[in-house]
């Protein structure tokens, strides 16, 4: 089994954000870059089929050269190979169209994508890769087994799970749940060593539709005042006719 693991590199949630030129651009200055944790949840579940049966891994991204690092993480982990696509990646439409191509040209047969990235939370790449690839589509998917051709998967919805039964070639939208937080794995000296001797291919990108654009970023508002009660009269009369919560 050839599986290819979408990974996106995203900023640290520790991290303090900026933006630039009028609020149009992201400020990467100091900040810390991780593997998106729904893509970690499926690339070490993709690591797991590799070491009970025998599969190939290899990750791939769109991004320039500054996401080199988080793949090597990758690598490190336990991913055999690794895919950069040479662009910035601005659009999930165009984000898609990338992976898809490379999903066309290497012949795997289970894509595992994160549900969403945590920097744009935009929820669509997985989606649209199955549309343009005509391939079978799990998203939030909680749990996969693979048994030769035939795949089991569970996906989260609203009030339970749903279990599904499909067949290989198959794109899932993973989240947490394909494995424990528990289970995550953090490299090793001997995978890191390991990992600059494994292939880093660059790519070029394809003639690509972007179908949308940032206009600008804001920030949430800062928090007022905490206002201290020491009675449940004046807290009721707060809640009443300042907050408007009752």
């Amino acid at each position: 089994m050839k599986i290819l693991v979408c990974i996106s590199s995203v900023p640290d949630t520790t991290s303090k954000i900026n933006f630039t030129d009028g609020d149009t651009k992201f400020d990467t200055n100091g900040v810390q870059f991780v593997i998106n944790p729904n893509d970690e949840f499926g690339l070490t579940r993709a690591i797991w089929f590799k070491e009970k049966q025998g599969a190939s891994v290899h990750v791939a991204t769109v991004g320039e050269v500054s996401v080199e690092p988080t793949m090597r993480k990758a690598l490190a982990i336990g991913a055999d190979e690794a895919i950069r696509i040479n662009a910035n990646p601005t659009d999930g439409f165009f984000v898609a169209q990338q992976l898809a191509e490379v999903v066309k040209n290497g012949g795997y047969d289970l894509v595992i994508g994160g549900r969403e990235s945590i920097d744009y939370n935009g929820g669509m790449v997985p989606g649209i890769m199955s549309s343009l690839l005509n391939m079978n589509f799990v998203n939030t998917c909680i749990n996969l087994e693979i048994d030769g051709t035939n795949a089991t998967a569970f996906r989260e919805i609203d009030g339970g799970k749903e279990k599904i039964a499909t067949a290989l070639p198959l794109i899932i939208g993973g989240q947490k749940g394909l494995v424990e937080e528990s289970d995550l794995r953090i490299p090793n000296m001997r995978g890191i060593m390991q990992a600059r001797q494994k292939k880093l291919s660059v790519v070029e990108p394809i003639d690509a539709t972007k179908a949308t654009e940032i206009s600008k970023f804001e920030k949430p508002e800062a928090k007022g005042a905490v206002k201290l009660v020491d009675n449940v009269d004046d807290l009721i009369d707060l809640l009443h006719n300042e907050a408007k919560a009752i």
